[in-house]
């Protein structure tokens, strides 16, 4: 065993261990292999090779007197996307693109920073090295104006050369947090230990180069929010419910956290719950980490985990607990927009569990946030709630 148990007895595992069964009875029903589609990891020789191919274009364009362009595939609409179970939200093959072309004033200075930090990329790859997104846009912070201009340009490039934003030398700065029985070794060899205390451990930069990892957990819950998250540190929920994981994304999840969990799905197949708010921005956070996102569909197999399932807080458990509508808050236009929006959403079909939950909190005109569980006690998430659901597979 890599840890000492600490937890309760093996009996309290049951309903995990069942799922779990089930869970690896899928995979060997369907295979390991990685899905079609996916941007895999590219050899550094490749990204050269891609961007030396995209520079030839443009000096051919110019040769001929064309002004040049890039063509990138359009990211923002659902009329690219399709939906595999199995996969999640990924890019239709043959998906409609936009160009960004060099004598349109609309988009001349995108076309300018893209070929800026194409180069970039370029040295990076080249010398072996590695830049943070944050570092590229202090380069030259005026020109660029803004970092989510570097971020959207860094998205298009690597969607552009169909190559995993990692393997093109430029990370992103972590904001997750991980917890509990897991310990690892990142690619420089510090040896990392996330034995719950009373502080967290940061989602390493390159989840790429973090390897050895060693875990006896029987499940990972993912925590949508950073208060609940350190809440649940406070109560001492590792060493209580051991041997288990908690990461949290602090939100809308990073691109570091996805690949986090993705990892520890693909290496260790354990359940993987989720803790959010009962409301729309909650049910949307479960979602990236489950199915993705439209901005980063074209990358969804390495970064989705369709096998996570809902924990908590549901909807109907704020009828089942009784909840005081004091507590509660009542849904807002753009709450309504934001729920009818992923009513619509082609995975929704696949989980009619979910969509009865949605449409009882539009019935019910209102939301909860995880912490309305401390009208029944200050503890009641981690001693009574989170126990309960898991030792009864209280999922969905």
């Amino acid at each position: 065993m890599a840890f000492a148990p600490m937890g309760p007895e093996a009996s309290f595992f049951e309903a995990l261990d069942r799922h779990r069964a089930s869970l690896l009875a899928s995979l060997r029903a369907g295979g390991r292999g990685t899905p079609v589609g996916g941007t895999r990891p590219a050899a550094s020789s490749e990204v050269l090779e891609s961007i030396e191919h995209t520079i030839q274009d443009i000096i051919t364009s110019l040769a001929r007197n064309e002004a040049p362009a890039f063509t990138i595939d359009n990211r923002a609409t659902w009329e690219n996307i399709k939906f595999e179970d199995a996969v999640g939200l990924q890019m239709v093959p043959h998906c409609a693109t936009r160009k960004i072309k060099s004598d349109s004033p609309k988009s001349v200075q995108k076309f300018a920073l893209i070929l800026k930090i194409l180069s970039m990329i370029y040295k990076l790859v080249q010398s072996n090295t590695y830049a943070t997104k944050r570092d590229i846009y202090y380069t030259d912070s005026q020109l660029f104006g803004n970092q989510t201009t570097v971020d959207n340009i860094i998205d298009d490039i690597s969607c552009m050369l169909k190559v995993p934003r990692r393997s093109l030398h430029i990370l992103s700065t972590s904001k997750g947090l991980i917890a509990g029985n897991l310990r690892y070794m990142e690619e420089d060899g510090t040896r990392v230990n996330c034995s719950c205390g009373a502080t967290a451990t940061a989602v390493p930069s390159n989840i790429q180069g973090i390897r050895n990892l060693i875990t006896d957990a029987k499940f990972l819950l993912i925590v949508e929010k950073d208060a609940t998250f350190q809440r649940l540190l406070d109560d001492n929920f590792c060493s209580k419910l051991s041997p288990c994981i908690m990461v949290t994304g602090k939100g809308i999840p990073d691109l570091n956290t996805r690949l986090l969990v993705k990892k520890l799905w693909d290496t260790f197949h354990i359940p993987m719950l989720t803790l959010v708010d009962a409301d729309p921005h909650g049910i949307e956070i479960m979602c990236i980490y489950k199915y993705g996102s439209m901005s980063m569909s074209f990358e969804a197999p390495n970064l989705t985990v369709p096998a996570i399932r809902w924990l908590g807080l549901l909807p109907s458990d704020i009828k089942r607990l009784n909840i005081p509508k004091n507590s509660l808050i009542p849904l807002t236009k753009h709450d309504h927009l934001k729920l009818n929006s992923i009513l619509k959403r082609p995975y929704v079909n696949c989980q009619p569990l979910w969509r009865k939950e949605m449409e009882l909190m539009a019935e019910l005109n209102m939301k909860a946030e995880i912490q309305a569980l401390t009208f029944l006690s200050s503890d009641y998430l981690s001693r009574v709630y989170l126990p309960n659901k898991l030792k009864f597979g209280g999922w969905l």
